[in-house]
């Protein structure tokens, strides 16, 4: 710009380059891809459901993932060491502080939650067998919600048999961390419990549910209405600790009343040990194609 023009428009050299460094700088300027405030805006959540939905998708294709089995379960259920180490730890905690009302609440549920720790055995038998066997010649992969208890288990089975494994962790207010068994390469961790939910079935050859609650039941009803209704083709669905799943949930009951048929009782089945939930994946694969 010459003299004569910078004067006339009073836009000096010095001017100009700093204007020019503002704009380079400026919110607008920045490519939209690199704009994190942009991408979280809400009009930009079909591309972000879009990005949970590839990012996994394109991992698993590019190391041939294909066949999996689901185990879902309880995150507060944990093995026998721990569960005695967590009851020892309130016990201390509250001789120093007695009166606590949530310490002693606290407590009581560890001592309950003590009885369920064969569930995390179970689990753990159970991804090591599926991990360390095919079905008609093919691998399946133990994938989990990435967290602890049960998943910690199914994820620990698979690496106990040398086996990748897969964790799906959630973003929750209380923040999960993926347990230490996942497989690098295949610790993905989600916003969107739907696209989370996709992942966990696309591939899934079979599903093992251990007593959980209401996130449980959620992934459970969520595999039970896609057999039903046909979106998902038939696999193996299998309840392990009948006591538990009989109690708490009564499908003969929904039968009776006439909100499911008879014939959806077979989508499902109970198991007790981890060997059985196995033995049944294999009998029903010998009729079927993976």
């Amino acid at each position: 710009m010459d003299k004569k023009l910078m004067k006339e428009t009073g836009i000096y050299e010095n001017d100009r380059y700093e204007k020019v460094n503002r704009l380079k700088h400026s919110k607008s300027y920045k490519k939209a891809y690199e704009d994190l405030e942009f991408l979280r805006s809400d009009e930009l959540r079909p591309i972000r459901l879009q990005l949970e939905l590839l990012k996994p998708q394109m991992i698993l294709n590019k190391h041939g993932v294909e066949n999996t089995i689901v185990c879902f379960g309880s995150a507060r259920i944990f093995n026998k060491e721990d569960s005695l180490k967590r009851i020892e730890m309130f016990k201390k905690e509250l001789q120093k502080n007695p009166n606590d009302k949530e310490l002693k609440s606290k407590l009581e549920n560890a001592k309950v939650l003590l009885k369920s720790e064969k569930y995390y055995e179970q689990a753990r038998e159970f991804a090591k067998l599926a991990s360390s066997n095919k079905i008609n010649g093919k691998k399946l992969i133990i994938v989990t919600g990435g967290g602890p208890g049960i998943m910690e288990a199914a994820n620990r089975g698979a690496w106990e048999a040398n086996a990748k494994s897969i964790g799906l962790n959630i973003t929750l207010p209380m923040e999960q961390d993926p347990n230490p068994y996942i497989s690098e390469e295949f610790c993905f961790r989600f916003h969107y419990f739907a696209i989370r939910k996709m992942h966990f079935v696309m591939r899934a050859k079979a599903m093992v549910a251990f007593p959980g609650g209401f996130g449980t039941m959620d992934e459970l009803f969520e595999v039970l209405t896609l057999v039903q209704t046909g979106k998902k083709r038939k696999i193996p669905v299998i309840l392990l600790g009948k006591d538990y799943w009989k109690k708490v949930l009564n499908f003969n009951i929904m039968a009776d009343m006439g909100y499911i048929s008879r014939e959806d009782l077979s989508i499902f089945t109970y198991a007790e040990t981890g060997k059985e939930a196995w033995n049944i994946i294999e009998e029903f694969y010998k009729t079927h194609k993976i």
